[in-house]
């Protein structure tokens, strides 16, 4: 036993003793094997079945540095046993404790030091080694920290749970990345860390070097084929050493929700791990942060009905844009006083589409109409759109939280679980999706004057998109599908209140009579344009 376990022999067989530290918000259990934690539950969280939320527990999550037992042999602390301290009081209403891995030289040994305050989902924990330049080999300036980490199934859809989980991290020079456990197995990251995280759908557990970096850290994930495991991950973190005879490395271990706020008050880029927009939709995290987020915050202090919150954004956005809403409906209404003439136009012009594109470009400009003036809204609300499929989903305040027939807005409402699955649909039935989707068709035969007739792409897709959307919004958020019927309801309401009692169709027509007797003065960009369409038809005819 001596040989296998060198200096650390006494360390070596134990009775195993547990200690546990809590607060309003976490409880975190100790044991003097590996002086680690060997379970955190988040008390004010259940899981979607209605147990206790823990984010960790089981023997493969450790905590535990590499300690040399000899010149040829290296042990994990965590297969040692400690000597625990008495949980202390602090002055602050905190707790803290000790565990101390003694080796045969008195003057060498090295203590884990936890603490935990109330109203926090943070634990610190520092590492500190006395003595270890003497049992370490001369060249060595970093410690190894090995980080276990198994994230077992909290939500009510799997697949999507393991879609979420990721491993994140900021380098010194404040550069977030992440990857996913589901598409990388291994990831080295050669520079120096502020903070490396594993981060669940809605929980997470990061590790922050309190003062200065990691100087790297080495990444090795798995999922395995379990109902009950979403993933696991194998970290490697290299603590910079300075060789001191008294060395000291503060780290603070958040283990808690990913909610916005929470997060962005570390200061440390914690609120990136949260997906608010990526990839050629990155700019939309902007729109979460400037205004979703925070008229959220501001429904959600005084009314506790999240169905409600959805309803007033819903409204708010709608109002937001209502003036660009109102000019893209005249735009309309101006489009389809013109639609008789653009038919002729296109009558006359038969085959022609550039002599036709001409004619009725000169017929716009005659008639002061915009034929891009419809669009402006539709790319307003496009930034919103994006922004609220990232926002819900993301949204651990829509957790288990019920409205109507929906259980859990964060996951998808099934009304009806049919057993089997059908191919791009799946394997049950969301009402919202449903309506969101019937609202669509509705809203695109609504607007089906503005779109070519004549060109079947552009007549018949947006009854197409609906149909092939359906698959993929069947599964997601029912926060998120409502808000999409919810907001073509509005839409449609709003196209009819507005075309029926204010827009006034006969004073457009007369408007556009109008402006045809008026001179029209060409710009520069037009004049080229007739020119270089032009010079083509002559070409055309040349040829003939």
């Amino acid at each position: 036993m001596a040989g296998e376990f060198g200096v650390f022999a006494a360390a070596a067989v134990a009775p195993v003793q547990t200690t546990v530290m809590e607060n309003d918000d976490v409880k975190v259990t100790f044991s003097n094997k590996g002086g680690q934690p060997v379970s955190v539950q988040l008390k004010k969280f259940k899981t979607s079945e209605g147990g206790p939320l823990m984010l960790a527990q089981g023997s493969f999550n450790r905590l535990s540095l590499e300690v040399p037992a000899s010149a040829t042999k290296v042990l994990n602390s965590a297969d040692l046993f400690f000597t625990a301290g008495p949980v202390q009081k602090l002055a602050d209403g905190g707790q803290s404790i000790s565990y101390r891995l003694n080796t045969s030289n008195p003057a060498t040994y090295l203590e884990f030091v936890y603490g935990i305050k109330p109203g926090s989902y943070v634990v610190s924990y520092n590492v500190h080694a006395v003595g270890f330049q003497n049992i370490l080999p001369g060249n060595q300036n970093y410690l190894n920290l090995q980080w276990n980490s198994q994230n077992d199934k909290q939500e009510h859809d799997m697949e999507n749970e393991r879609l979420n989980n990721q491993v994140h991290y900021m380098y010194a020079n404040d550069k977030h990345d992440y990857f996913t456990l589901q598409r990388s197995s291994h990831e080295k990251l050669d520079n120096k860390l502020k903070w490396i995280s594993v981060k669940q759908q809605f929980f997470n557990t990061t590790l922050i070097a309190k003062s200065g970096s990691f100087d790297a850290a080495d990444v090795n994930t798995k999922v395995p084929q379990s109902g009950n495991i979403v993933g696991q991950a194998f970290t490697t973190i290299q603590i910079p050493y300075n060789r001191a005879n008294d060395f000291s490395f503060p780290i603070d271990i958040y283990y808690g929700p990913n909610h916005y706020k929470t997060l962005k008050s570390f200061d440390l880029g914690l609120e990136k791990i949260i997906p608010l927009g990526s990839g050629i939709f990155a700019f939309v995290k902007y729109v979460n942060k400037w205004i979703i987020i925070p008229v959220f915050n501001f429904l959600s202090g005084f009314i506790s009905n999240y169905g409600m919150i959805i309803i007033l954004l819903t409204i708010f956005i709608r109002l937001l844009i209502l003036p660009f809403t109102y000019q893209s409906y005249v735009s309309q209404a101006k489009m389809k006083v013109l639609k008789p003439e653009i038919d002729e136009l296109r009558a006359k012009h038969g085959e022609d589409q550039q002599a036709f594109g001409m004619e009725q470009m000169k017929l716009f400009k005659s008639a002061g109409v915009n034929p891009l003036g419809g669009c402006l809204p539709a790319l307003l609300q496009l930034p919103i759109l994006v922004a609220m499929y990232s926002f819900f989903p993301s949204s651990i305040e829509l957790r288990q939280e019920s409205f109507l027939w929906a259980k859990d807005l964060s996951t998808y409402d099934s009304i009806l679980n049919l057993g089997f699955n059908i191919p791009f649909y799946g394997n049950h039935v969301s009402l919202f999706t449903i309506l969101m989707t019937i609202t669509s068709l509705i809203l695109a035969f609504y607007n089906r004057g503005m779109t070519d007739q004549s060109n079947p792409v552009m007549k018949y897709m947006p009854y197409i998109m609906p149909i092939m959307l359906l698959g993929i919004f069947n599964r997601l958020a029912a926060a998120l599908t409502f808000y999409y019927f919810l907001s073509n309801v509005i839409s449609i309401l709003l196209q009819w209140v507005l075309q029926t009692f204010v827009i006034n169709h006969d004073k457009i027509h007369a408007q556009i009579q109008e402006n045809k007797k008026k001179p029209v003065s060409k710009s520069k960009w037009q004049e080229k344009l007739e020119e270089v369409q032009r010079r083509q038809q002559d070409m055309q005819q040349r040829k003939k």
